[in-house]
C-alpha cells in the first residue's frame, strides 16, 4: 500500500517537473522570439544608419566642393583687388598734359564769367542809380523817389541770382541731352546775349535792358556753375582731380578781382564807363566759344552715357597725351557697373533713393556752407562794411580790392593742398577759421566807437575771414558735389545742389541789408551760428574723397561703415553670402536618436557612430568668412 502511494507521489512529482519544464521552455521560446524581433529591428535601423552615413558622406563631399569654390572665389577677388589697386596706382601716376591744361583753361572761362558778374555790379552802383533817375525823368518828366531807385537797383542786382537758379536747375537736363561740352557751347549764346543787353543799356536809354541782361547772364552763370565742375571732374586724372577742381574757384576769384579793379573810378567806374564794364562780360563767352570746339567731350559721358567707346578712347588719348588709356577705360567701366542700377536717374528717383539720399544731403549742405557762411555779404557789401567800421570811402574801396586779391592768392595756395591734405580736412579748417573771425568782426563792430584802432581789427578780421573761405568753402563744395555721385545721377544731383546754392545766394543778397538794419552790430552772429552747424556736420557726415575713384566713393555710401577695401564691396559680400547660404542648406540635420537598445551589439553600433556620445551629430565644417 505504501509502495503504491510512493509510486503515485513520484509520478505526480515527475508530472509537475514536466509541466514546469514545458512552461519554462515556452517562456524561453517567447523570449527568443522577442529577442529575434529586436535583433531584426536593430539590423533594420543599422541599415538605415548606414544609408544615412553614405548620404551624409556624399553631401559632405558636395559641401567640400562648395568650400573649394568659395576659396577659389576668394582668390579671384584677391587677384581682382590687387589688379584694382595696381590700376589705381597707375592712374595716380598720370600727370598734367598740355591739352588737358588747354581744356581746363577753356572750361573755367565759364566760372570766370560767374565771378566777374558777381562783383561787377558793386562798384558802379551810384552811377547806375543816377542813370535810372535820368531815364525815368526823361520818359515821364518827373523825378523818381530814392526808395524806388534803390528798389530798381536791388532788382537789377538780385535778378542775377534768380537767373542763376533757372540755369543751375536746368544744368542736369542740358548736360544729359547735349553733353558737357555741347552744353557749354550753347550756353555761350546766352552769355553773349546778356552781355550785349547790358552793354547797350546806356545807348538805348532803357534800364529794362540792364535788368533783362542781368537775368540772361544769370542763367548763363547758373549753367556754368553746373556744367563746368562736372566737365572738369570727369576729364581730370584721379591724382589731380582735387587741384584741378579748385581751378573753378580760382577762376571765380580772378573774375571777381578783375571786376573790382576795372570798377574803380580811375578806369570804368564812371557814368560813361559802367556800360562798358558790364558789357565786358562778352569777352569770356566769345573766347570760350572760339576755344571750346578744339576740346574733346567728356570721356565718361561718351563711354557711360552714350556708349561710344571709340570716341571715348580718342578723347582720352588727346587728354592724356598717350595711347595707353586702358586703365582709364577700366576705371570707367567699373564705375558703370557699380551704378548700373542708377543709370539715367531722374530727380524724383534721386530724391527717393536711399543710397543716394546721403550724398545728396551732403552736397546740398556743402553748397549751403558756402553761401550761408556770410561771404556774399562781405563781397556785395564790403565797401559799406568797411566805411561803417570807420574807414574813409577811398580806403574802403581799396580794402575791397584787397579782398579779391587775397581770394586769388589763397585759392592758388589751396591748389596743391587739395590733393595732399584732402577735401574734408581743408573744409574743416576753412569753416573753423571763418567762425573765429566772424566773432572777431562782431566784436570789432561793438567796440569800434570806444577804441579807435578797432576799425583796423575789423579790416584784418574781414580779410582773414576771406582767407579761410578761399582755403575751404570757396572751392570744395563745387568739387565734392561732382565727386560724390557716379555718372548716372551726377547731372541731376549737380542741378539740385547748384539750385540750392543760387537760392541761398539770393536769400543772402536780399536779406542782408534788412538783417543789418535789425541786428546792427550783431549782423554776423547768425553767420557764426551757421558756420558752427556746418563744421559739426562736416566733421560727422562728410567722407574724405581724396585719391578715391568714383567707384570707391559710391561704395562708401553703399556700406554703412564706409570702409575702402574692394573686398567690402556689396558684390563680393553678396556672392559669399549666397554661397554660405548654399552650404547651410547642404549640411543635413543630425539623425534622430535610436530607441533604447535591448542588446549590447546595437549599443556598440551607436557608439561607433557617435564616438561614444549618444545622439551627438557629426562635427560641422568651420564656418566660412562672411564679409
Amino acid at each position: 500500500m505504501s509502495m503504491n502511494l510512493s509510486a503515485k507521489l513520484e509520478e505526480l512529482q515527475g508530472g509537475d517537473r514536466q509541466l514546469e519544464t514545458t512552461a519554462a521552455l515556452c517562456e524561453i521560446r517567447t523570449q527568443l522570439q522577442e529577442f529575434t524581433k529586436s535583433v531584426e529591428s536593430c539590423q533594420s535601423e543599422v541599415s538605415e544608419v548606414k544609408r544615412d552615413m553614405v548620404a551624409i558622406k556624399q553631401e559632405l563631399e558636395t559641401v567640400q566642393l562648395v568650400k573649394e569654390e568659395i576659396e577659389e572665389l576668394r582668390e579671384y577677388v584677391d587677384r581682382l583687388e590687387e589688379h584694382t589697386q595696381q590700376r589705381k596706382l597707375r592712374l595716380l601716376e598720370q600727370g598734367l598734359t598740355f591739352f588737358l591744361s588747354y581744356a581746363i583753361f577753356t572750361a573755367v572761362l565759364g566760372m570766370l564769367q560767374f565771378g566777374y558778374n558777381t562783383g561787377v555790379i558793386n562798384a558802379p552802383g551810384k552811377n547806375i542809380a543816377n542813370f535810372i533817375k535820368d531815364v525815368y525823368k526823361s520818359r515821364y518828366g518827373m523825378d523818381l523817389h530814392d526808395d524806388t531807385v534803390n528798389r530798381l537797383y536791388s532788382v537789377a542786382v538780385s535778378i542775377f541770382a534768380i537767373g542763376g537758379m533757372v540755369g543751375g536747375f536746368s544744368g542736369g537736363m542740358i548736360a544729359n541731352r547735349f553733353g558737357r561740352k555741347g552744353g557749354l557751347l550753347l550756353n555761350n549764346v546766352l552769355g553773349i546775349g546778356g552781355a550785349s543787353l547790358m552793354g547797350f543799356t546806356r545807348i538805348s536809354h532803357c534800364y529794362e535792358f540792364l535788368i533783362f541782361g542781368r537775368f540772361i547772364i544769370g542763367v548763363n552763370c547758373g549753367l556754368n556753375t553746373s556744367l563746368v565742375p562736372m566737365y572738369i571732374s570727369e576729364i581730370a586724372p584721379l591724382n589731380l582731380r582735387g587741384g584741378l577742381g579748385t581751378v573753378n574757384q580760382l577762376a571765380v576769384t580772378v573774375g571777381l578781382l578783375i571786376s573790382q579793379v576795372l570798377g574803380i573810378e580811375q578806369i570804368l567806374g564812371t557814368d560813361e564807363g559802367w556800360p562798358i564794364l558790364l558789357g565786358l562780360a562778352i569777352c569770356p563767352a566769345v573766347l570760350q566759344l572760339v576755344l571750346l570746339p578744339a576740346c574733346p567731350e567728356s570721356p565718361r559721358y561718351l563711354l557711360i552715357t552714350r556708349q561710344w567707346e571709340e570716341e571715348a578712347r580718342r578723347a582720352l588719348r588727346r587728354l592724356r597725351a598717350s595711347n595707353q588709356v586702358e586703365e582709364d577705360i577700366e576705371e570707367m567701366r567699373a564705375e558703370e557697373r557699380a551704378q548700373q542700377s542708377e543709370a539715367s536717374i531722374s530727380m524724383r528717383e534721386l530724391l527717393c533713393s536711399p543710397t543716394l539720399r546721403a550724398p545728396l544731403l551732403i552736397g546740398v549742405v556743402m553748397q549751403l556752407s558756402q553761401q550761408l557762411s556770410g561771404i556774399n555779404a562781405v563781397i556785395n557789401y564790403s565797401t559799406f562794411l568797411f566805411t561803417s567800421s570807420g574807414l574813409t570811402e577811398e580806403s574802403a574801396k581799396f580794402a575791397t580790392m584787397g579782398i579779391g586779391a587775397i581770394m586769388v592768392g589763397m585759392t592758388l595756395v589751396s591748389l596743391p593742398l587739395m590733393d595732399r591734405t584732402g577735401r574734408r580736412t581743408l573744409h574743416l579748417y576753412g569753416l573753423g577759421g571763418m567762425f573765429i573771425f566772424s566773432i572777431f568782426i562782431t566784436i570789432s563792430f561793438l567796440i569800434k566807437e570806444m577804441i579807435d584802432w578797432m576799425s583796423y581789427l575789423s579790416v584784418v578780421s574781414t580779410l582773414s575771414f576771406v582767407v579761410f573761405f578761399a582755403v575751404g568753402p570757396g572751392s570744395i563744395p563745387w568739387l565734392i558735389t561732382a565727386e560724390l555721385f557716379s555718372q548716372g545721377p551726377r547731372p541731376s544731383a549737380m542741378a539740385i545742389a547748384v539750385l540750392v546754392n543760387w537760392m541761398a545766394n539770393f536769400v543772402v543778397g536780399i536779406g542782408f541789408p534788412s538783417m543789418k538794419a535789425v541786428l546792427d552790430n550783431y549782423t554776423f552772429l547768425p553767420f557764426s551760428v551757421f558756420l558752427a552747424i556746418f563744421w559739426i556736420f562736416t566733421y560727422k557726415k562728410v567722407p574724405e574723397t581724396k585719391n578715391k575713384t568714383f567707384e570707391e566713393i559710391l561704395a562708401l555710401f553703399r556700406n554703412s561703415n564706409g570702409r575702402d577695401s574692394f573686398r567690402d564691396d556689396h558684390i563680393y559680400g553678396s556672392a559669399l553670402n549666397c554661397v554660405n547660404g548654399l552650404e547651410q542648406q547642404l549640411l543635413p540635420p543630425p539623425p534622430p536618436p535610436l530607441p533604447a537598445p535591448l542588446d549590447v551589439k546595437r549599443d556598440s553600433v551607436s557608439e561607433q557612430w557617435s564616438g561614444g556620445e549618444a545622439g551627438r551629430p557629426p562635427p560641422r565644417l568651420p564656418a566660412t568668412r562672411h564679409v
